[in-house]
């Protein structure tokens, strides 16, 4: 991890309130890379960019990090394309580019920067020269609720007229922007930090009396060293090299022998249960040592001293179900989504644990398919399950569902918080490759549902997802 303890610690000793803000440019500070870029090859992929676009886009590209041109002609061309659009079908395709591939982007120290402000109340604001769709989906999923970017005009009728509403927020224009924003919300510039990484945002990096240069280029290191700013960089997210691949492959094949190995004890047997048991502690713990991954567990206890139980795990990426079959080791089973059922990865693992699975789209017919997962929780056999409902594209944890708490209730077992931290590093939600490192993984006491009611459920669930929330800001040490 990098040490951004300085930085966070400056944070902490600034005023407080709502007049105070930070300012957080967003490509290359807030994300690893440029998100106009990710934008701009989904369209390519879907055949969407036509040859003139293309190359007038290339060449464009090439003034500006070449020869120095400002943005304002690349903007222009952006938005020109996006003409006759309509704006509700852009911005749900922009919150699709980027839970497959902005969120894979994000710097995960940032999320830890934006928290110690919101601590101290501040007003946080993204301010880009990017456009409202390209920036919103990060915003909301780090709990910004203020941009300063680049808007398009929307007719009447709800179409992008292919024009700008407002200047290009790049430059000059950001720091202007940034100066209205002051003005507007009361704002003490003098008080408030800014944060960019590019030498182009020296006037909006001199608008606060805390510039930080974050992440930042060459020439804005020279700079920031010359005005005597503070320089930090972030840890950047991982990247996929052939030895990773090589882990992975080894991880799946440990756990598909595991699977098969399982199956085979299972006929054996003649009980499918000592098979799972089987496949879960050898392929889990197996698997996890071949892709490089270690566990820190706080509260192991916890995983056995209240069994049948329901535990509720934070759901990133594949990689939770090789940590949950790790540390749970037997006499469980899940509940997955209708899809994983013919799954040629899952699908093995699925039959061999009973997987319950549940069609999403139909809400009476997933109720009715939850029902022989309350028995086997009578019968003895814990179930995991995550109460988000879907994986969440980033560490932001996502509104729980009623569904697993109904079930705990009904057959009278405990739910216990089963927490990961990390699994989205190592494996992006939407990756197929294992990069090494540690999963801290904190198990937290059982809570009982023997005075829940209708009444009262909400509040008692908001309580549980409490405990989540607070246990990822303020991890508990090791006993």
């Amino acid at each position: 991890m990098a040490d951004i303890d300085w930085l966070l610690d400056q944070v902490a000793r600034s005023k407080t309130g709502p007049g105070v803000a930070a300012f957080f440019d967003f490509d290359g500070t807030l994300i690893d890379g440029y998100s106009a870029g990710a934008f701009f090859k989904s369209r390519l992929k879907h055949g969407e960019v036509g040859i003139k676009e293309l190359v007038a886009s290339v060449n464009e590209a090439v003034n500006v990090e070449r020869r120095g041109h400002s943005i304002d002609e690349l903007m222009r061309m952006g938005v020109q394309a996006q003409a006759g659009e309509r704006a509700a079908d852009v911005n749900k395709w922009a919150r699709t580019i980027f839970a497959k591939r902005i969120a894979g982007m994000l710097f995960p120290e940032a999320r830890e920067l934006i928290e110690a402000h919101q601590d101290m109340g501040h007003t946080i604001v993204v301010a880009s020269s990017a456009t409202t769709p390209q920036i919103e989906a990060t915003a909301d999923d780090l709990g910004i609720p203020n941009i300063i970017c680049t808007e398009v005009e929307i007719d009447e009728d709800g179409f992008m007229t292919g024009n700008l509403a407002s200047p290009i927020r790049w430059g000059q224009g950001k720091a202007q922007g940034v100066l209205e924003f002051a003005e507007q919300w009361d704002i003490k510039l003098a008080d408030s930090f800014s944060y960019s990484n590019g030498a182009e945002d020296i006037p909006f990096l001199e608008t606060t009396g805390h510039p930080v240069a974050l992440n930042p280029d060459k020439k804005l290191v020279k700079i920031a060293k010359d005005k005597g700013w503070p320089v930090a960089f972030l840890q950047r997210p991982p990247k996929t090299t052939p030895l990773d691949v090589l882990r992975t492959t080894a991880a799946m094949g440990a756990l598909s022998g595991s699977v098969v190995g399982g199956s085979l004890l299972g006929l054996f047997k003649r009980n499918r249960q000592d098979g799972a048991n089987f496949a879960a502690k050898i392929g889990g713990s197996t698997a996890l040592t071949a892709a490089g991954v270690e566990l820190n567990i706080v509260g192991e206890e916890n995983a056995w001293n209240d069994r049948p139980a329901i535990f509720l795990f934070n759901h990133q990426s594949q990689l939770d179900v090789f940590v949950l079959a790790a540390v749970l080791e037997r006499d469980f089973t899940g509940v997955a989504k209708k899809q994983l059922e013919k799954s040629p990865l899952f699908a093995p693992l699925g039959y061999l644990a009973d997987v319950a699975y549940i069609d999403r789209a139909n809400r009476e017919k997933a109720i009715h398919q939850l029902e022989p997962v309350v028995q086997t929780l009578k019968d003895g056999r814990s179930i995991v399950i995550s109460p988000e409902g879907t994986r969440s594209p980033t560490t932001r944890l996502l509104p729980f569902k009623k569904g697993p708490f109904h079930m705990a209730m009904q057959a009278g077992v405990p739910v216990v918080p089963f927490i990961m931290r990390n699994c989205g590093e190592l494996m992006a939600a939407h990756s197929y490759v294992i990069h090494p490192g540690t999963v801290d993984v904190a198990i937290l006491p059982a809570i009982y549902t023997d005075d829940w009611t209708p009444e009262n459920m909400e509040e008692n669930i908001e309580g549980v997802r409490q405990q989540f929330l607070d246990t990822l800001r303020d991890w508990p040490k090791s006993a």
